[in-house]
């Protein structure tokens, strides 16, 4: 089982590596990564033999997740990648690396790399061909490159499916924080209003006052 240094913590069929501060150096500005791997990995397009290499984010105008891969001292580079937001729900104060495990002898593949504390992290696109055998692997959508290209700010980004389906990112993963759940208010109870019945009548309240008035006049001409 490969591991990122020193720490591994196995989920269903991918592997959370947590990377120890004695293997990882992080910079905040464009999350500068350097990590040591034990054995080979598999990234999109190519291997890495066993060693430490360094990752970093490309200041894109495109506004895309383009990961750079160097060699340890960040002098040479490697590969440059496209990646996708993947966002998490609780953040961890260390960086954190996910594979697609593989069966037998080869090499794990690079899933998702989260740098410390934040609740999004880098999801690596593969190829189409490579993204469907990871997907079944995997079993759940992996994002892919929608057709062979070398320009990754244009490049058309789908996921593929354990069916072998392609559908929209969106619709499969995660590429935007959650929205928090409103409550929304119970509506105030209905008062009700009683009236009197249209049929109601003045005509006996006229007749009463009569009356008082005539008992009035008699009481007054008696004094008289």
């Amino acid at each position: 089982m490969k591991i990122v240094k020193t720490v591994l913590v196995v989920a269903a069929l991918s592997i959370l590596g947590a990377v120890s501060s004695s293997s990882v150096r992080a910079d905040e500005y464009n999350k500068k990564t350097v990590m040591t791997f034990s054995q080979p990995i598999e990234i999109p397009g190519q291997i890495l033999p066993a060693g430490t290499y360094t990752f970093k984010l490309l200041d894109s105008l495109s506004d895309r997740h383009i990961v750079q891969v160097f060699n340890a001292d960040g002098s040479q580079l490697i590969t440059t990648v496209l990646a996708i937001n993947d966002y998490r729900l609780h953040p961890t104060g260390r960086t954190v690396v996910k594979f697609v495990e593989r069966p037998g002898d080869q090499p794990e593949a690079l899933k998702a790399w989260f740098y410390p504390g934040d609740n999004f992290g880098q999801e690596f696109v593969y190829p189409k061909p490579r993204a469907i055998q990871l997907a079944l692997a995997e079993k759940e959508p992996i994002p892919a490159l929608q057709a062979e290209t070398s320009d990754l700010n244009t490049a058309q980004i789908v996921a593929v499916t354990p069916e072998e389906k392609e559908v929209p990112v969106t619709e499969a993963i995660q590429t935007t924080a959650p929205v928090a759940e409103t409550t929304t208010p119970a509506p105030a109870p209905a008062v009700e209003t009683a009236e009197l019945p249209k049929t109601a009548s003045t005509v006996p309240l006229i007749a009463l006052l009569g009356l008082a008035s005539l008992g009035l006049a008699l009481a007054v001409k008696r004094l008289a």
